[in-house]
């Protein structure tokens, strides 16, 4: 069994390595095409390496049985998301064509509604696919927010920005981590935020029509940001004032013993007490003797 398990393990682990591989293979498909600067070739290699490492890492502390199709899906997401990463950050010192990075990005938002059907239709739903799902997003949020950044302002960061600020700002109050419930709003402001970027960077509408689609999308991941956490923060004072401060739930398992041991400890106390109780009144009773010797004695 232990040999089926570590075989296994290599399986799964082999399968990020793969994964790594097609994003170098990407790299060099975007490199030969454009002519790639050093900038976008250390930015594409260090996600390449970051994702293999910090995805291994999971797989290596879940140790799931496969990797899943649905998984599958997100690495594929992710080599695309480190093409963008890598077009992106050559943009600071060329123009790639933005026929290129709309395009890679286009199919990375359309793939991130098929990973989590492919989960729910084969049953391999986890919460590491969903972790990995939503850090793919995020990151892709990060680099088109610093794209369209150069058009219309650094302020355009904050999409980009935000969600990395709300885990941060969780580190300092826990009660942010508490679990939130399904919301459709909430989905369609993420998916959103891509559209609208994807939209913006491309170039396709005026300057003050992208301003407003970018606008539109930082005004409503406020909005939903702000809602979570008002939520969040209500439901965590509800908490602490209907949090009972008696004594804490005992399990039957642990309550039964205690119970036991309680009555030896009283059955005990009890036959020690009539133990003394009988050892007394036998002294009584032996000095009653003496004493009643004692008078037939003198009367004699």
């Amino acid at each position: 069994m232990a040999l089926n398990n570590t075989y296994e393990a290599r399986l799964v682990q082999q399968e990020t390595a793969v994964g790594a591989g097609v994003q170098i293979l990407l790299l060099v498909l975007l490199g030969s095409a454009i002519g790639m600067g050093p900038a976008g070739w250390l930015t594409g290699l260090a996600f390449a390496v970051a994702t293999w490492a910090v995805l291994s890492l999971a797989l290596h502390r879940t140790r799931p049985r496969t990797f899943g199709p649905a998984n599958r899906v997100t690495l594929g997401r992710a080599i695309l998301v480190g093409g963008v990463t890598a077009l992106v950050a050559d943009s600071f010192e060329s123009s790639p064509p933005v026929s290129l990075l709309v395009g890679l990005t286009a199919v990375a938002l359309i793939l991130d509604g098929v990973d989590g059907k492919v989960a729910r239709h084969t049953g391999t739903s986890t919460a590491l696919g969903a972790r990995f799902d939503m850090e793919v997003d995020a990151f892709l949020i990060l680099v088109l927010s610093v794209y369209v950044s150069t058009q219309l302002g650094p302020w355009v960061l904050l999409i980009g920005a935000m969600r990395y600020a709300f885990v941060a700002a969780a580190k300092v109050a826990p009660w942010l981590n508490a679990p939130l419930p399904p919301s459709m709003a909430r989905k369609t402001v993420a998916a959103m935020q891509g559209i609208c970027l994807l939209l913006a960077g491309a170039d396709l509408l005026p300057y003050l029509a992208n301003l407003g689609v970018v606008l539109l999308a930082l005004g409503s991941l406020v909005w939903s940001f702000g809602r979570d956490v008002v939520w969040l923060r209500r439901n965590s004072r509800v908490a602490t004032v209907t949090a009972p401060e008696a004594t804490p739930t005992v399990p039957a398992r642990e309550a039964a013993p205690t119970v036991a041991v309680g009555a030896e400890e009283e059955r005990a106390e009890t036959r020690a007490a009539e133990m003394w109780l009988t050892v007394r009144v036998e002294a009584r009773v032996e000095v009653r003797a003496e004493e009643m010797e004692m008078l037939e004695l003198a009367v004699r």
